[in-house]
């Protein structure tokens, strides 16, 4: 069974940063894409970003403004998401996800939450202003 853990999520002051981990222990990100999500109170699960760490490609959501950058370690079997100059409406619910093939700009358009096949738990961003 595939397992993807969020973990870095927390409480920030608006201007701030974090780093979000995605981590997937015995689970091999060849044949996959790594995605973050995000779901605000009352919002439908948006896609933030994607990546296919060995093949160098991203994608983001257009609505990011260039702060969010994803990355990953292969070696780690971890995705990263780094925000910066975070803002109020960043607060959400953040979750990581697989889904088989290349990330694409498709896996990160509305409704790209169909085509993920794996899921984490979540990891919460709080961003006061």
């Amino acid at each position: 069974e595939v397992q993807l853990v969020e973990s870095g999520g927390g409480l920030v002051q608006a201007g701030g940063s974090l780093r979000l981990s995605c981590a997937a222990p015995g689970f091999s990100f060849d044949d996959y894409a790594i995605g973050w999500f995000r779901q605000a109170p009352g919002k439908e699960r948006e896609a933030v970003s994607c990546i296919s760490g060995r093949a160098g490609i991203t994608y983001y959501a257009d609505s990011l403004e260039g702060r969010f950058t994803i990355s990953s370690d292969n070696a780690k079997n971890t995705v990263y998401l780094q925000m910066n100059n975070l803002k109020p409406e960043d607060t959400a619910e953040y979750y990581c996800a697989a889904a088989r093939g290349l990330c694409s700009p498709y896996l990160v358009h509305s409704g790209a939450y169909y085509s993920y096949d794996y899921w984490g738990q979540g990891t919460q961003v709080i961003v006061s202003s």
